[in-house]
């Protein structure tokens, strides 16, 4: 480690991987011809709330009342604000809000496994090694920073997550430069900090001097009216030093500016936090946010959604996970509405598939006693859609009397992907290559969803 002036080279190159491979002159340059010809891109957001294990259809958003109790488990549906739509009792504040979102009862697929099922719905291609935790063909977050790359405003990230990858997804052919700036730090934490913009260790290793990178911001900020090398680079240079030294950025990442009424309302907990956070990046400028909310750290040990028999008790980790959840979603949903980003944020709940509808007892691993849980179930699960300039309050689709398949409306995760990317200015019908570099369209078949329209 020693502390050398920054070379005007390596700031370029690590410049240059920031923004996935595009200088970032080029990048401001672009953007100001593309402002001249009157092509800027449109002001919109995606935030994806990732549930990854595969939450339940048949304790949240889908509850079947009246199927045998093998079937309905111990959850009760409540009613909302909404004629008509009940959901699970356990998510009260999601009850107050329903007028603000959507629910979408009937997309199904046919992978049953994590990884195949993540790539399967969030790439929109079937999966060829079904077991791979890296998908092989390029998911939704890496598609959105590829494809808005230079076209958003270079003073925050395009796309922010809370790990490099969801379980299951990547940037296949497209390449380590779209994976996102994470933040994998809980939100929650008294000392909670974002040190510069992070890369993932993979966009470090490609930089000729890592240690540049790392030290970058900070000596930029304090040299930048000494450095020669800097004072020395063009209007679009200069510029391009704005995202490495970006208050917009800073100010984005710092939740700690939030009043503690608005924290406690989203929950002082992993969950609610990063929910809060995905809300301050949006304002921001981000253009894509993934937040995943597994292990939340609340008493009891929670993981993920993959509530088999052997890893839980489904109706006692109902009970402690929901209330969780509910308050993180229903504030996050209040809040693009009472901030007007409703019509330019699209909020997404899901994880990559819904639970067996008949419960399946089998004794615990940790508690070595017959108990209740669901396996995996790709047939029919349920997601929450919101903002988007769409018209809420709807529930889209149907499941049969058990939960068991798409009733009326089938639909597609290809056809949520063509809502997304239609919402962010994306043709869907796009190349892009595949592990092998062949083009392959962005998704091989779907049509947005004409009621979130």
């Amino acid at each position: 480690m020693n502390s050398q002036p920054i070379r005007r080279r390596s700031f370029l190159e690590a410049g240059s991987l920031l923004l996935g491979g595009l200088s970032l002159p080029d990048l401001y340059q672009k953007r100001a011809q593309a402002r001249e010809q009157g092509r800027e891109t449109k002001d919109t957001s995606v935030i994806l709330i990732w549930l990854q294990g595969g939450p339940s259809h048949m304790d949240t958003y889908d509850l079947k009342p009246d199927a045998p109790l093998e079937y309905r488990g111990e959850v009760s549906p409540i009613s909302t604000v909404v004629p008509g739509m009940d959901i699970c009792e356990l998510l009260p504040r999601h009850a107050e809000v329903a007028d603000r979102f959507n629910i979408i009862r009937s997309i199904s697929h046919g992978f049953a496994n994590h990884a195949a099922g993540a790539g399967r719905f969030l790439s929109g291609h079937n999966p060829f090694r079904l077991l791979d935790p890296l998908a092989q063909y390029p998911c939704l977050g890496p598609v959105v920073s590829k494809m808005l790359h230079g076209k958003r405003d270079p003073s925050v990230p395009v796309y922010v997550a809370d790990s490099a990858n969801v379980y299951g997804g990547g940037a296949a052919g497209i390449g380590a430069a779209y994976l996102p700036f994470v933040v994998g730090a809980d939100p929650n934490h008294p000392q909670f900090k974002v040190n510069n913009l992070s890369l993932t260790a993979d966009l470090r290793d490609r930089l000729d001097d890592r240690v540049s990178l790392l030290k970058a911001i900070d000596q930029v900020k304090h040299g930048v009216d000494t450095t020669p090398d800097l004072a020395d680079l063009d209007h679009f240079n200069t510029k391009a030093i704005d995202l490495l030294t970006s208050e917009r950025a800073v100010n984005a990442f710092d939740i700690s500016q939030e009043d503690e009424a608005t924290r406690e309302r989203y929950g002082r907990h992993k969950w609610g936090q990063r929910a809060l956070l995905a809300r301050r990046l949006v304002e921001a400028g981000v253009s894509f946010v993934t937040m995943q909310m597994q292990n939340p750290s609340i008493a009891g040990g929670i993981g993920n959604w993959d509530i088999h028999a052997v890893n839980g008790h489904l109706f006692k980790d109902n009970h402690a996970r929901l209330p969780v959840f509910d308050a993180a979603v229903a504030a996050l949903v209040e809040d693009l509405y009472a901030r007007g980003l409703d019509e330019k944020v699209m909020l997404i709940v899901s994880g990559e598939f819904g639970r067996t509808p008949r419960i399946n007892p089998q004794k615990g691993t940790a508690s070595k006693v017959m108990q209740p849980g669901r396996d995996h179930y790709p047939a029919a699960m349920s997601v929450l859609v919101a903002g988007g300039g769409m018209q809420t309050g709807q529930v889209i689709g149907s499941t049969n009397d058990k939960g068991e398949h798409p009733l009326d409306r089938p639909l597609d995760p290809n056809d949520l992907l063509a809502t997304i990317y239609t919402h962010l200015g994306i043709d869907y019908e796009e190349m892009i290559p595949n592990l092998s570099g062949r083009p392959v369209p962005l998704i091989p078949h779907g049509t947005p969803i004409k009621e979130l329209l």
